[in-house]
């Protein structure tokens, strides 16, 4: 079992970066796919980045390509999410969350463990 607590979210303005932080505890984190995805009112949860366990792969949604980078630091329990040049529509809640399968996968419904989230919000 894994818990997990996103921090770093914030209000910034168009063009702006801010980086997500994802804290993870257990002994076992070296075990799970980590992702980021984020859900805005109205909507249902958007994967938005993945890494697997070993780091070496990594998946994004179209529209976060060559702005966001996902990367993990297992020797600190720890997911992050560098978003850059930050557009209006990237505001939303963004959740961390861990799934032990063993495919990299985008469904929230396949993750076994979320995070309570961190609001962005980026103004025009």
């Amino acid at each position: 079992q894994v818990q997990l607590v996103e921090s770093g979210g914030g209000l910034v303005q168009a063009g702006d970066s801010l980086r997500l932080s994802c804290a993870a505890s257990g002994r076992t984190f070296g075990v799970y796919h980590m992702s980021w995805f984020r859900q805005k009112p109205g909507k249902g949860r958007e994967f938005v980045a993945a890494i697997s366990r070993s780091g070496g792969g990594t998946h994004y949604v179209d529209s976060v390509k060559g702005r966001f980078t996902i990367s993990r630091d297992d020797a600190k329990n720890m997911v992050y999410l560098q978003m850059n040049r930050l557009k209006p529509e990237d505001t939303a809640f963004y959740y961390c969350a861990a799934d032990a399968g063993g495919l990299l996968r985008t469904s929230a419904a396949m993750y076994d463990y979320w995070g309570q989230g961190t609001q962005v919000t980026v103004s025009s």
